[in-house]
């Protein structure tokens, strides 16, 4: 028998600071849930505003097909700065991890 996941009282948008989201962002994309178990869970009412969140402030690519066929918007320059600092992280990750296979393997 399945146990019924805890819900929080509903929120008004008013509550979202930008911590909440990043945490529930984080949340949803390291697998812990789905964005419509975050909206269960933590009280969110709007259908997509989980992922409006997730294609914002995200690392993934959750960008639909219907809305990458709209004109995008051009990068700002912190949006850019963003991009490409998560760009070098995941760069420097890869490069330590291919270093320490090497170790291993020598």
């Amino acid at each position: 028998m399945d146990t019924p996941i805890p819900t929080r009282p509903k929120r008004t948008q008013r509550d979202y600071t930008l911590g909440f989201k990043l945490a529930v962002v984080e949340e949803v994309e390291r697998g812990d849930l789905t964005y419509k178990q975050a909206q269960d869970i933590y009280g969110i009412q709007g259908r997509s505003t989980v992922l409006v969140w997730l294609r914002k402030h995200g690392k993934l690519d959750w960008s639909s097909t219907r809305s990458s066929s709209m004109s995008k918007k051009p990068e700002t320059p912190a949006q850019t700065i963003k991009r490409l600092e998560r760009q070098l992280k995941d760069a420097e990750d890869r490069q330590y991890l291919m270093e320490k296979m090497m170790e291993i393997i020598d």
